[in-house]
C-alpha cells in the first residue's frame, strides 16, 4: 500500500505539470477483494489528486475487449478473451458478428492471479506436480463457464479466435519469436500457432529461476510470477482447445483511452 501510494503520488505530480482535461482512474480486482479495500483508495486518492473508481469485473472485461476489438478479423464470429492478472483472471466471451462494435455475451472473473498463487503456493509451480494441480484447479473453474455458452462446441464449428493480455502471454509471444529483447512492436496482434505457443511454455518451464531471471524478456523481478502465469495459460489451453492464439500486448488502460476519446467525439446535447 505504500509503494502504491509513493507512485501514484508521483503520477500526480506529473499529471499537475501538464494540461489534462480528465483523468480516468480506476482499481480492479485487489480493491474488489481486500477488506481494507475502501480504506486504500481513500488513501490513493489522497495521493494521485483525483476520484479512483473501482470497477466490477464485467466492466473490466468489456475495457479488454474494446482494447482488443481492433485486432479482430472479418471472419471471426466469435473471440474468446482471457486477461491473466495479479489478483484474478477474466474471461470474456464475445459476438463479433452481428455489429460493427463487438457485443460481450459472458464473462467470468476467477480470483487466481499470478500474485494471488504466488502469495498462495509459492514456488509451487516451479514443481511438476505443483504446476499441474494448479491447472487441474484453475480448469476446473472454467469448466462452468464452457457448460453455459458451449464455447469448446463453437471452436469446433469455426470462427473462433483465442485472444489473451496479459504479461503471460506476451512472455510467451517474446520466447516463441527468440526475440533478443522485448519489442511491442513485434508482438501485439501476433498470430501464434499453437504447437509454437506450447513449446514456449515448455522452454519457460525448464528455464529453473536462473534462467528465466536472465533472459531478456523476463528478468529478475518477473521471475515468481511467470510460470503461474503459465499454470494459468495451461488451464485455459486445456479447457478451449484453440489452434492459434492472438496476442494483445493491450487491455484496461487502452480500453479507458478509447472509450474516453469516443465519449469527447459524442456530441453534446443541445450543443
Amino acid at each position: 500500500m505504500d509503494r502504491a501510494e509513493a507512485a501514484l503520488e508521483a503520477c500526480g505530480q506529473k499529471l499537475a505539470r501538464r494540461p489534462v482535461q480528465a483523468v480516468h482512474a480506476v482499481a480492479t480486482e485487489a480493491c474488489r477483494r481486500a477488506t481494507n479495500g475502501r480504506r486504500f483508495i481513500q488513501r490513493a486518492e489522497r495521493a494521485f489528486g483525483a476520484p479512483i473508481r473501482v470497477i466490477p469485473a464485467r466492466e473490466e472485461a468489456e475495457l479488454a475487449m474494446e482494447s482488443c476489438a481492433p485486432l479482430f478479423r472479418p471472419q471471426d464470429r466469435r473471440a474468446l478473451l482471457f486477461d491473466i492478472g495479479g489478483g484474478s483472471t477474466e474471461i470474456a466471451w464475445i459476438r463479433t458478428d452481428e455489429s460493427e462494435r463487438p457485443r460481450l455475451i459472458g464473462t467470468i472473473s476467477v480470483p487466481l492471479g499470478v500474485v494471488t498463487l504466488v502469495e498462495r503456493d509459492g514456488a509451487a509451480c516451479f514443481a511438476g506436480e505443483g504446476f499441474d494441480r494448479v491447472v487441474e484447479e484453475v480448469a476446473t473453474r472454467f469448466e462452468a463457464f464452457d457448460s453455459v455458452h458451449c464455447i469448446r462446441q463453437e471452436m469446433r464449428a469455426g470462427g473462433v479466435r483465442l485472444m489473451g493480455t496479459s504479461g503471460t502471454v506476451t512472455t510467451l509471444a517474446g520466447i516463441a519469436l527468440d526475440l533478443p529483447r522485448y519489442s511491442r512492436a513485434a508482438i501485439d496482434g501476433h498470430d501464434l500457432e499453437m504447437g509454437c505457443a506450447d513449446r514456449a511454455l515448455e522452454a519457460l518451464r525448464s528455464m529453473g529461476r536462473e534462467g528465466l531471471a536472465a533472459h531478456p524478456c523476463i528478468g529478475p523481478e518477473r521471475v515468481d510470477f511467470v510460470l503461474p502465469g503459465c499454470a494459468i495459460y495451461a488451464a485455459i489451453r486445456k479447457v478451449w482447445p484453440a489452434a492459434g492464439l492472438t496476442v494483445c500486448d493491450r487491455g484496461l488502460r487502452e480500453g479507458l483511452l478509447l472509450r474516453a476519446m469516443r465519449e469527447r467525439r459524442r456530441p453534446r446535447r443541445g450543443g
